[in-house]
């Protein structure tokens, strides 16, 4: 069986519109397996099974223009320095000349695949799937490169399997991760990247759902570093992709996992989240993919829809702000520590800074997280007040309220220069060398060639 509309679709089924799913039954029947099959079993038969003639056109475009955004960020990253100490671990880890770092350096694939995820999330610019607030491309397209490259293979098909893995372990459990205090991303992408491993390896529907059991046991991220400057935030994509490549490995060479590592008694779900996973979003029909939103500000996902909303009263200089927050949202990006970030990347997840640099400079770019001391943003940030409203969504989806006296701005999506635009910014003048590169080996010379 091979399922064109994601791992419940059964023989012979319509493929529904990307997005659209069918209801199955918890325990697997009509989720395109057998009565009471594990989830990591359904969908490593999937993906096993998926070929490029089952992804619609719309889902294969989606995964090439997240590719690109992810090398684009890379390219920004390295440029500034953000990811520094990831990139010197990996050339140190050296290694078989499997992959390449984007900055050229030749080592093993674990280690490349370790750099070049730290690289796309260290300004937090990568793209994020709403449902699951997680960054799929992080802990994908560094593993289709650096396993491309190094096997041969279809990265493309490889990347769609691990992309729509990774948006529907996070969106399964909504806010089910960051409740508990894990990093949502770092929790599912493990799992995630041994599912895009797997698929350049060849691993049949067995010794895959073996790999995502392997993998599932080695997730792990703390979201302490909201209360901190740090930055292990930055480095949980490195170690999900590097622990996703080597559970592929132990799998094709032998090692087994438990099938029921994700939605089993003590699997990812329940031992983490202490919640059972939404079957119909987990296994059922349809795309994630296309859901999944490229970053128009280089800060949290959950900033972005009030920043948008204050670009209405940029130039305007308030005597006090109110900003409406999710409840969801409000431990990661608001309270009063946030008022004052210690880091630029403190700064990312301060709905205070980030609203106030919109008022203040008219934007929210790489730049507005440079100077941490400018008395004008802090002075402002001082005077935003955050309520909390239940809008009945995902945080990631709520609306952007800013308020000030009688003024409101209310903004229901955001908005942002377009993935184009942002890409071509972010990988310069080489940018359209990367539109065009087709291949993994020809990817990485063109982001190459954007850093010299």
């Amino acid at each position: 069986m091979t399922s064109a509309a994601g791992p419940g679709r059964p023989e012979g089924k319509r493929i529904d519109p990307p997005g659209k799913k069918r209801a199955v039954s918890p325990d697997g029947e009509g989720a395109g397996g057998r009565t009471g099959e594990p989830a990591a079993v359904i969908l490593g038969r999937w993906s096993a099974e998926l070929t490029p003639g089952d992804i619609p056109g719309q889902v294969a475009g989606a995964a090439r223009r997240h590719l690109i955004d992810a090398v684009g960020c890379a390219v920004a990253g390295v440029r500034r320095g953000a990811a520094g100490p990831a990139l010197a671990v990996a050339a140190g880890l050296g290694g078989p000349p499997e992959a390449r770092l984007f900055s050229g350096e030749r080592l093993g694939a674990v280690a490349a695949a370790f750099g070049n995820a730290v690289a796309i999330h260290a300004l937090d610019f990568d793209d994020t799937h709403p449902g699951g607030l997680v960054h799929p491309s992080a802990v994908t397209v560094p593993v289709a490169l650096a396993l491309g490259e190094q096997t041969g293979g279809d990265h493309l098909t490889a990347l769609v399997a691990g992309l729509e893995t990774a948006c529907r372990l996070g969106a399964a459990v909504p806010h089910g991760f960051h409740a508990r205090g894990l990093h949502a991303t770092s929790m599912v992408g493990p799992v995630a990247a041994a599912v895009t491993a797997g698929k350049l390896l060849r691993l049949d529907a067995p010794t895959l759902t073996h790999a995502i059991g392997i993998a599932a046991s080695g997730a792990g991220g703390l979201l302490e570093f909201l209360h901190s400057p740090a930055g292990t935030k930055q480095i949980h994509p490195g170690t999900a992709v590097a622990n996703g490549i080597l559970a592929a490995r132990l799998a094709a060479a032998g090692a087994t996992g438990p099938a029921g590592a994700l939605d089993g008694e003590y699997g990812l779900f329940r031992a983490l989240t202490g919640r059972s996973p939404d079957r119909d979003v987990l296994t059922g029909d349809g795309w994630e993919i296309p859901l999944i939103t490229i970053k128009p500000y280089p800060a949290c996902q959950l900033v972005h829809p009030s920043v948008d909303a204050a670009r209405q009263f940029a130039g305007v200089r308030p005597r006090a702000l109110t900003v409406t927050l999710h409840p969801d949202a409000v431990p990661i990006v608001a309270g009063e520590a946030k008022r004052r970030p210690r880091s630029a990347y403190e700064a990312k997840f301060s709905v205070y800074w980030c609203v106030a640099a919109m008022i203040v400079d008219g934007h929210l770019g790489l730049d507005s997280f440079d100077r941490l001391d400018r008395a004008d943003l802090l002075d402002l940030a001082a005077r935003i007040d955050v309520v909390e409203k239940d809008f009945g969504t995902v945080a990631a989806d709520a609306p952007g309220i800013v308020a000030f006296g009688q003024h409101v701005s209310h903004v229901d999506t955001t908005a942002g220069p377009g993935f184009e635009a942002k890409a071509q910014a972010n990988l310069g003048p080489g940018a359209a060398a990367v539109f065009a590169a087709a291949t993994p080996a020809e990817i990485l010379d063109a982001t190459e060639r954007c850093l010299w």
